[in-house]
């Protein structure tokens, strides 16, 4: 299909006469037709008015009714077929087979969550009947359960054009929770975002939903973004993407008249910790592990292990050495875009620059600039000098990973205090090594969404028990998880019902349990009819 470059507003294309940019291909540095307009003001307020009017009926639609659209939406992107794999490689660079296998994901979690409410028990349905004889004084008829939030704003990612963008794990989690979503698509992928986009207005069509269901719009961040997020008709918003940004739309929504909740995913190092008996007995093992980790979508992952924390030991050098081989012999990669290229190697830059800081290997072939590449490192420092700069504590995003070697397990152990909140923390280690560990695994519970044992983090299954958050400064909100059917929650809020007849209660909470929900009745859980 051919591409128009226009906002899709309620199922209708946009207007031109914003300002125009288009899609580069990263691996050739050619731009990439057609021409894309940046929505104005007045189209923002068009899709954020029409995504208000269709909540007002979305919201009512049943379980089965939305996990239709769901599934509908899965079913229209793979009738895209080649053209948006074809699309999605020249705008992004990522290899055919990566995408391929990232609409399956994105297909797989729109399914799995049309499952999830279709069940329909994820309403948390809490019923405590009335105790009218009870003294001193008697109990009213209470119960509540969870609805949909509102219209919500997506803003798609960079480094997943397809299962964290228009119709990713954001979109899929508020459409599942009963929200509308306009979704802000992002730059550097606008013609893969388009033909998304086009396939949930179909799917909203053959489903029967109101056109304002669903809206997409070009532009840049910093303006319709921050416009998208300020409108009154939103009530909250998804983001991932980086620090700086996330913490713009934190704000701008905290400063409203009536501030609404962002969930944003904004920044992480993922420490890896490598003990001393995995170092003797696995070193080879873990070098290579930690290489296709931190190399992985070249480094363009937000669970990429960027700090390597080792305590030093017999083992050391020879687990640095192994460590080095492989980084030396590592592929160049494209990255994402050229402004990405440049922040990581300015980043990276920085961080090699500080005092105490070596450089401990470095790939050997040549990357492009012309091809927007890059090739992987590694470098060193103490544990003491960590400690003392902060800002040894950057994130690089990109193939770089920096090793920090304690002396003691003391001083390991005051580096996990002094990190920020993460996404993941991992350690390595044999059995003699985990017996000891509970103090160090008691810490990164702390500041870590997800702890792993002898795995590595690249990588986030969707599932029911992910959890794919962190304490600030990785997400705004470590209370909730932006991967796996929990991140429904973020889009809901809970509603209590009292002394209502039953004919006026949601069909969740009426006594006889039409929808066969799990249901939490005077404290204990049960399908069971009252």
């Amino acid at each position: 299909m051919s591409l128009h470059g226009l906002s899709l507003l309620a199922g209708t294309p946009g207007q031109t006469g914003g300002k125009i940019f288009r899609a580069v291909n990263p691996a050739t540095s050619t731009l990439l037709k057609p021409d894309f307009h940046e929505a104005s003001n007045d189209e923002v307020a068009q899709a954020l008015d029409a995504s208000a009017t269709a909540f007002a009926d979305y919201r009512t639609r049943s379980g089965a009714e939305r996990a239709k659209f769901l599934e509908t939406i899965a079913t229209e992107i793979e009738a895209l077929g080649d053209t948006l794999l074809q699309r999605a490689h020249a705008e992004t660079g990522l290899p055919l087979a990566r995408l391929t296998g990232e609409r399956g994901r994105t297909c797989g979690q729109l399914r799995l969550f049309a499952s999830v409410v279709r069940e329909g028990s994820w309403v948390d349905a809490r019923i405590d009947p009335a105790l009218p004889d009870r003294q001193p004084l008697p109990r009213a008829d209470i119960r509540r359960m969870l609805v949909a939030l509102g219209p919500v704003v997506v803003f798609g990612s960079s480094n997943f054009p397809l299962a964290f963008s228009v119709a990713g794990g954001d979109t899929a989690s508020a459409l599942a929770a009963g929200c509308t979503v306009v979704v802000k698509a992002h730059r550097a992928h606008p013609g893969t975002a388009e033909l998304v986009g086009t396939a949930i207005n179909r799917a909203a069509a053959a489903c029967g939903l109101p056109a304002g269901v669903f809206s997409m719009i070009h532009g840049g961040g910093a303006t319709v973004g921050i416009a998208m997020v300020k409108h009154p008709a939103t009530a909250s918003v998804g983001f991932t993407g980086s620090h700086t940004a996330g913490r713009a739309l934190f704000d701008a929504a905290a400063a409203r008249k009536h501030p609404i909740p962002v969930f944003a995913e904004m920044s992480s190092l993922n420490p890896l910790w490598v003990l001393p008996g995995a170092q003797h007995e696995r070193s080879a093992a873990i070098a290579a592990g930690l290489l296709a980790s931190f190399t992985l979508g070249v480094g363009q992952f937000c669970t990429k292990p960027g700090l390597i924390f080792v305590t030093r030991g017999p083992d050391t050098d020879a687990f640095l050495q192994k460590l080095a081989d492989v980084v030396h012999a590592a592929p160049c990669g494209t990255m994402l875009t050229g402004g990405i290229r440049e922040a990581f190697l300015e980043n990276r830059a920085q961080i090699t620059g500080l005092k105490g800081v070596e450089l401990l290997a470095a790939a050997t072939a040549e990357a492009s600039e012309a091809r927007t590449e890059t090739s992987p490192s590694v470098a060193t420092t103490s544990a003491k000098n960590f400690l003392a700069h902060p800002a040894l504590a950057t994130e690089a995003f990109g193939p770089f990973t920096l090793v920090v070697i304690g002396e003691t397990a003391a001083e390991l152990a005051a580096c996990a205090t002094a990190l920020e909140g993460q996404l993941t923390a991992t350690v390595h280690g044999n059995a003699a090594d985990l017996a000891t560990a509970q103090p160090l695994l008691a810490a990164l519970e702390r500041i870590a969404g997800r702890v792993l044992i002898n795995g590595f983090p690249t990588g986030v299954e969707v599932c029911p028990a992910m959890n794919h958050g962190g304490p600030s400064p990785a997400t705004t909100d470590a209370r909730f998880t932006s991967v796996g059917t929990a991140a429904i929650l973020r889009f809901a809020r809970p509603v209590c019902y009292q002394s209502f007849p039953d004919t006026l209660l949601p069909t969740a909470l009426q006594n006889a349990n039409p929808l066969g929900l799990m249901r939490l009745v005077d404290g204990k859980l049960t399908r069971d009819k009252l």
